[in-house]
């Protein structure tokens, strides 16, 4: 998966590259009016986190050939994050008034199941707590920040530091809910929140619910 974050430097190389031809380091240098050094720096910066791709073209004759730079989709992916504190509450908004909260409701469940069933095919383990201790593993990878500690007696213990479902977030905290339904379907096991950001905890904590 493509490393989420991206320095300043390489989000203004980025941004000539989106929407435009494959670009040469030399029109980049144009471009940017930037060193070589530095626009080299960046598109390496860019390649190996997954958000430009470098393609070589050869030259007639005994010229060297030359490489040609264009952004992947995953940097479509990153230009649209900065914007969705906009267009996700307009989307979510909009269903509310379309279809009232009980439909709004029945579209957060569903969301809940698609995206539980993305990562319950990918997860192996059958032990409710290996599952969890997997799936952070799963959402590290896609840019989550997110913590699993194993306890002594093999709990597992999750943290997550942000939220993919931020920008859905309303006053009755719906998407909460979704989030743990969504880890429950998952681990295939009760899920307790232990603490919670918007209670004025640093993160958000879950653990499989303890048997009584």
């Amino acid at each position: 998966m493509p490393d989420p974050t991206v320095s300043a430097a390489g989000m203004r190389v980025l941004k000539q590259l989106v929407g435009n031809p494959p670009q040469t380091i030399a029109d980049l240098i144009e471009s940017t009016d930037v060193t070589r050094t530095a626009v080299t720096e960046q598109l390496n910066e860019l390649v190996a986190g997954g958000f430009a791709a470098r393609d070589t073209e050869r030259v007639m004759g005994r010229g060297r050939p030359r490489h040609l730079y264009s952004a992947t989709e995953s940097a479509l992916l990153l230009l649209f994050a900065t914007s969705q504190q906009l267009v996700v509450p307009a989307i979510w908004r909009a269903i509310e008034e379309l279809h009232g909260p009980e439909g709004a409701r029945q579209v957060l469940r569903r969301v809940g199941e698609i995206v539980a069933n993305h990562y319950r095919s990918k997860i192996r383990s059958t032990n409710p707590n290996k599952r969890l201790k997997e799936l952070s593993i799963l959402l590290s990878k896609e840019g989550v920040l997110v913590d699993a500690a194993e306890q002594p007696n093999g709990d597992v213990v999750l943290h997550k530091r942000s939220c993919p479902f931020i920008a859905m977030l309303d006053e009755d905290r719906a998407v909460c809910s979704l989030d743990l339904e969504m880890m429950e379907q998952i681990v295939g096991a009760p899920v307790s929140r232990i603490a919670c950001r918007y209670e004025g905890d640093a993160r958000c904590t879950f653990e499989v619910a303890k048997s009584e």
